[in-house]
């Protein structure tokens, strides 16, 4: 292990124009999830923030939304660029506050600065229509403008990729922001806007407050001057934004939970899926909306994908995300380790096998060994309740009918994968599955410049793509 950061740069909020410390106000302290010791304090913001952060969102849409669209992607372009420069500090922060291991981290930002210069060239391409009309002396014109001052909550598994894309695509659209980010890592939020601000982002077009969740969201959702709503994180709590919002009939955009299948059929390559697999599972620790989760095997492959992928999980190596070579760092926080145990012995009380792992060591730090239950029931928790977590949980199928009704036989439906040989298969699947992003033959969904978003319980709107601009637009009819 080489020297790093051990302590956090100093944490702020952001409210209008200035930096806003944690003096006289209440802290929250930031825990590194691999030692449990604490690198920083967030200042929970006040009342008098929050209505000073609305009112700088507010007096700022005003020019903001009528800026020239090029002169925006350029402070966005110029604030991705900044990201770059700055990789190896924003990475280390990321991996102290939040435990993912460096790789992942380095990644995440270069990944970042990708989507913020795709988000900021879409702006000046949102157009309107010219509607052909009988009336040859008038014009009927249909154009896109900014919705106005977005409410932004994100969460503390992707730090730095999720603020941005909710932010870069807003600021391209002509919004300004308040965003809530995640207690939990706020150095790489922090990060992110001031990138934004050294760029020459005029004040009050992105604030940043951390604090009470619940008091913050009622504050900003009930608020006149939040024109949208975007939130991304558990579908309970999207549920109860979706209800605040929906009291005051502002649109929200929510991307929730995900319990991706996996579909492994006799004819695929079975030990190049086992290690895409166990390299796809293992990053972030699992930790993400898309991971594959449910693993649903053709049984002439069953045993030889259950043994293939064992083998790799045993032997993972699961340590501070700094250490060199570590395969799998500690999880985000104690909440998330004691997820872990419960679900894994809910599924051998039913009948599943432990085939690696199955244990974990909080002692020092967050640290859960990936596991693998095999000859996993359906009746299990794991098969409805997404783990959010290293478990990767193993059931046959016979049929190809069989696996899509298993696949789809969850509330959640965000990504989906399967792996064929058989092209027409391969053609066929992503029609039947019922989730809002189908990889078939490799793992990963949501690149750069794509729609992100599911279906059912796993939300409604895009994180990526053109898409994700229109979320912050709101179309006019002209008549002239």
């Amino acid at each position: 292990m080489t020297d790093h950061l051990s302590v956090l740069p100093e944490i702020k909020l952001r409210i209008g124009g200035a930096w806003v410390g944690g003096d006289g106000r209440e802290t929250i302290p930031v825990e590194n999830p691999a030692n449990k010791q604490v690198v920083g304090q967030v200042p929970v913001a006040t009342p008098a923030d929050l209505a000073a952060a609305l009112a700088a969102a507010d007096q700022a849409f005003k020019t903001w939304s009528r800026t020239d669209p090029w002169e925006r992607a350029a402070i966005i372009q110029k604030a991705a660029a900044l990201l770059r420069e700055r990789a190896e500090p924003i990475a280390e922060a990321m991996t102290l506050e939040n435990g993912k291991h460096l790789g992942d981290s380095r990644g995440e930002v270069m990944f970042t600065a990708d989507i913020m210069d795709t988000m900021a060239t879409e702006g000046p391409r949102r157009v309107g229509q010219v509607i052909p009309t009988a009336a040859h002396a008038g014009r009927t014109l249909v154009v896109p403008e900014p919705i106005g001052p977005v409410a932004a909550f994100t969460t503390w598994n992707y730090p730095l990729t999720v603020p941005a894309r909710k932010v870069s695509a807003a600021l391209a659209a002509g919004c300004t922001v308040v965003l809530k980010a995640a207690e939990e890592c706020p150095a790489s939020a922090v990060a992110l806007v001031q990138a934004l601000v050294d760029a020459g982002l005029p004040d009050g077009v992105v604030n940043l407050v951390f604090g009470n969740p619940a008091q913050i969201s009622q504050t900003l959702i009930e608020s006149p001057v939040i024109r949208k709503v975007s939130f991304t994180g558990s579908t309970p709590v999207g549920k109860q934004l979706a209800a605040l919002a929906g009291a005051q009939a502002k649109p929200i955009m929510l991307e929730l939970g995900g319990h991706a299948p996996v579909l492994i059929f006799d004819d695929a390559d079975v030990d190049a899926v086992a290690h895409s697999s166990f390299w796809s599972k293992l990053h972030n620790a699992g930790q993400s909306c898309g991971a594959p989760t449910r693993f649903l095997v053709q049984r002439g492959v069953y045993d030889q994908f259950v043994a293939a992928i064992s083998a790799l999980n045993k032997d993972a190596v699961v340590a501070d995300g700094f250490t060199t070579g570590v395969q799998q760092a500690p999880l985000a926080s104690q909440r998330r380790f004691d997820a872990m145990q419960p679900l894994v012995d809910d599924a051998v009380a039913k009948g599943a096998r432990v085939t690696a792992g199955g244990f974990g060591d909080d002692s020092v730090g967050y640290f859960y060994h990936p596991t693998v239950l095999a000859d996993v029931p359906l009746t299990a928790e794991i098969m409805r309740e997404e783990p959010f977590g290293p478990i990767i949980a193993i059931t046959p199928f016979d049929t190809e009918d069989e696996a899509v009704a298993l696949a789809n036989d969850v509330d959640y439906g965000l990504a989906a994968f399967a792996f064929t040989n058989d092209a027409a298969r391969a053609a066929r699947l992503p029609g039947l599955l019922d989730f809002g992003m189908v990889s078939v033959n490799r793992f990963g969904v949501g690149g750069r410049d794509t729609y992100f978003g599911g279906r059912k319980q796993s939300g409604f709107g895009s994180e990526g793509g053109p898409e994700a601009l229109d979320e912050y637009l709101t179309k006019k009819l002209i008549v002239t």
